[in-house]
């Protein structure tokens, strides 16, 4: 029988399965030629160093998060399906969501960046739409929730034996209350004429 011809798909394909199971510690030249039933050398042959290898496991963990959230988002509510879609990720596949909220983002140096980075530009206004605020509030409140959510899902992704997600789930929507409530007392302080203590 003839020996399985190794690609760099399987390569990658295998490291991505490990990094899943265990983390990317797990990710490891002789762990993924046992898991492909090969030796070293293709491995070595397709990647230049391990450091590369890595940049695709986390590409493609990428894309997981973002097809994951994706499936799960519902037309009615995308703010609050896909920021609950976060943490039921978190508890599914904490190696992922672990790998994806610390992976190196380039370019970044303002909160703004972030967002642009990690918001897909037409929420803002359905939430704007939802809610029946301004688009300039409905993505300050967007990027209160995203930054709450990942340290949610980073705590998730972490805590053994582990937290019901409901508490997380209630912690959530909490804090959407919380911040959704200090944008309308900010917009009538602006229409009452007082100012706010970032006026100052």
């Amino acid at each position: 029988m003839p020996k399985q011809k190794i690609t760099k798909e399987m390569v990658v394909e295998a490291a991505f399965s490990l990094a899943k199971a265990g983390g990317m510690e797990q990710v490891l030249v002789k762990s993924i030629a046992q898991r492909l039933g090969c030796s070293v050398q293709p491995i070595y042959s397709y990647c230049k160093n391990m450091e590369e290898l890595r940049g695709e496991v986390t590409a493609q963990a990428v894309r997981f998060v973002r097809e994951y959230t994706a499936a799960r988002l519902n037309p009615d509510d995308p703010f609050c399906s896909t920021g609950k879609a976060y943490l039921q990720l978190a508890q599914e596949e904490p190696y992922l969501f672990r790998i994806f909220a610390f992976h190196q983002r380039e370019g970044i140096s303002s909160l703004q960046d972030l967002y642009c980075t990690e918001a897909s530009p037409a929420i803002p206004e359905l939430i704007a739409r939802q809610l029946q605020i301004t688009v300039s509030n409905a993505r300050q409140l967007h990027l209160h929730m995203l930054l709450y959510t990942m340290g949610l899902g980073t705590v998730l992704a972490s805590a053994r034996p582990g937290i019901p997600p409901e508490e997380m789930f209630l912690q959530q929507q909490s804090a959407y209350h919380a911040f959704l409530a200090q944008l309308l007392n900010q917009k009538g302080d602006a229409l009452n004429g007082e100012k706010n203590p970032g006026d100052l």
